[in-house]
């Protein structure tokens, strides 16, 4: 997911430099696609354990970026809010309109210029993952 959301492309089109939270925000839209593909009963335990680590990195980072545990403690609940909105927002995107994609996409990208693109990006992302099975992403490196 790292490498997804390093994708330069992504930034292009950000109003500003880029930042923690908008490099954040671009990997949890990732991995909430990538939830959405994967989760069935059959990879239950294994998401699991991914969404446990990634969260678990993710408050790592955010001790080393200097926030003390209060506000580490808000700042976790916000993006496990975030994510859970995404995902929620993702469930159904095979079967969006191109306009209800791009008004899913802009909720959480507001400062990016061109959300058709970003749109049309996690299209094709989504459609990737629906092409690969998850060991696929587990057993490699995948390039965007």
């Amino acid at each position: 997911m790292i490498n997804f959301t390093r994708n330069k492309e992504l930034y292009k089109d950000l109003n500003r430099e880029d930042i923690f939270s908008d490099r954040l925000t671009l990997f949890l839209l990732h991995f909430s696609f990538f939830l959405k593909n994967y989760k069935n009963e059959q990879n239950k335990k294994i998401l699991q354990e991914i969404y446990d680590f990634n969260f678990r990195q993710l408050e790592l980072s955010i001790r080393e970026i200097g926030y003390g545990d209060q506000s580490i403690n808000k700042k976790m609940k916000d993006y496990i809010n975030l994510f859970h909105s995404m995902v929620s927002e993702v469930h159904f995107w095979d079967s969006l309109s191109k306009d209800k994609k791009l008004d899913k996409i802009s909720k959480f990208l507001a400062d990016f210029k061109n959300i058709d693109e970003l749109t049309d990006y996690f299209d094709k992302f989504n459609s990737k993952l629906s092409k690969k099975t998850l060991n696929s992403y587990l057993k490699s490196v995948s390039k965007p």
